[in-house]
């Protein structure tokens, strides 16, 4: 059984991992910025598709950055918390780039099952979940093959700056 003293540093440290408001709310719309503007200058060089598909895309990259951030930042202080620089700054460096990934492609993967719904068994049966399981699977994977490209150059130059910007705030 373990005592309470370790409960209590437990939760103590996982109260001081989480951000302000500020930083999650104000990051959050920075990183949506930043992830949506990386996708939308990818599309439009790329020239894809049509206007309305493109500003789609970019909104769901941006929704995906703003949902990402304060939880990529919450995991971040908590692997870094009374470590060195070097640790937050790999720590920020992961969490934002795992997070940012899993969210969007999370998002990515609803809509690809909204799409894909009218073909599905009803839910809650068995067929369904079968279904729901590989429908989500394969949108993840969709997403990871082709969405990712949509992050570079400028969404990883967003999450190396946002990565040192965390290191230099944990000093």
């Amino acid at each position: 059984m373990t005592p309470l003293p370790a409960i209590y540093n437990r939760l103590d440290r996982i109260g001081k991992a989480f951000p302000s408001p500020r930083a999650a709310v104000c990051g959050a719309l920075l990183w949506a910025a930043a992830m949506g503007a990386s996708a939308l200058a990818n599309l439009l060089l790329d020239d894809w598709e049509t206007p309305a598909k493109i500003r789609f895309v970019s909104l769901l990259y941006a929704a995906g950055g703003a949902l990402a951030f304060p939880v990529g930042l919450f995991l971040a202080r908590l692997v870094s918390l009374g470590r060195h620089w070097q640790v937050a700054l790999a720590a920020a460096f992961v969490c934002l780039l795992a997070t940012t990934i899993g969210l969007t492609g999370g998002l990515f993967a609803l809509q690809y099952r909204s799409y894909y719904a009218q073909w599905h068994e009803p839910a809650l049966t068995i067929a369904w979940s079968i279904q729901f399981v590989h429908t989500v699977a394969t949108a993840f994977y969709q997403f990871i093959v082709l969405g990712i490209r949509l992050y570079f150059p400028l969404g990883f130059i967003a999450l190396a700056l946002a990565s040192i910007w965390f290191a230099r705030q944990q000093r």
